[in-house]
């Protein structure tokens, strides 16, 4: 059974800068803190399991990751790609300035020419670029490896964007409508996949993961990297898995079989 950590915290190592160490300290006390009406920033607060009580924060115990079966995953099939987006209101749209939290893309093994078709998102990586070039410390890891940006103090710079080798962050170019109270967003700032860690802090499995179950792949495995006993511990364990720009030493927390 997964843990159930509700409040966000940031890795242990960003209490040495000042600003981030507030934010951190802050989060503590504003558990209901609003950006609009009935909108929750995620990376602050979240709700308490029990009311009127403030949960733990996210734990270094624990590390969430995904393992991705490429022979599982179907080509053409784009589920988990629309579950991301009704899941956290995205459009969905294809423009160039339109967000992707996750998106399917297929890669071909040059000697065989066999393609393979896989989902490609954040990959929570242990040594996130994104957050080493941000200069206000809007991007952060928490302590479970979950790395997300706080809306409050991202500016836009997207030095982030940048510096992410999987291409996985979007910067929001318009006004935002109709948003979800879980998942706040804003124009003028960056986002990419939270591993859907408002359902992960109620003890749920991110949308992604669910949608593609639900379509009989079972092609993403959710779990605990850090727990042996865990499924998705134990599938890596037993079989061969890899990591996209591997070379790169980003320890990410999404793996892949069968590529």
């Amino acid at each position: 059974m997964m843990p159930v950590p509700s409040s966000p915290s940031k890795d242990a190592g960003d209490t040495k800068s000042g600003r981030r160490g507030f934010m951190a300290v802050a989060a503590a006390g504003i558990a209901g803190i609003l950006i609009a009406p009935g909108v929750r920033l995620i990376e602050i607060a979240q709700a308490a399991p029990t009311p009127g009580k403030l949960s733990p924060g996210a734990s270094s115990k624990v590390r969430w990751g995904m393992l991705i079966d490429s022979t599982q995953c179907a080509s053409g099939c784009t589920d988990c790609v629309t579950a991301c987006n009704t899941e956290n209101g995205l459009s969905g749209g294809t423009k160039t300035t339109d967000s992707q939290w996750i998106r399917k893309i297929e890669i071909k093994e040059l000697r065989t020419g066999k393609t393979q078709s896989l989902p490609m998102m954040c990959q929570h990586c242990a040594e996130p670029p994104c957050v080493d070039v941000c200069p206000t410390g809007a991007s952060f890891k928490r302590a479970d490896g979950i790395v997300l940006v706080d809306k409050h103090i991202c500016i836009g710079c997207r030095y982030c964007i940048m510096a992410c080798p999987y291409k996985a962050r979007s910067f929001v170019h318009s006004p935002q409508t109709d948003q979800k109270p879980d998942v706040p967003r804003g124009m003028g700032t960056v986002e990419g996949c939270t591993m859907c860690v408002h359902k992960v802090d109620k003890g749920e499995m991110p949308a992604c993961v669910t949608a593609c179950a639900n379509a009989g792949h079972e092609a993403i495995l959710f779990g605990d990297l850090n727990n042996p006993e865990s499924d998705i511990s134990k599938r890596i364990a037993s079989y061969p898995s890899r990591q996209i720009r591997e070379n790169l030493n980003l320890d990410t927390g999404v793996r892949y079989l069968g590529i």
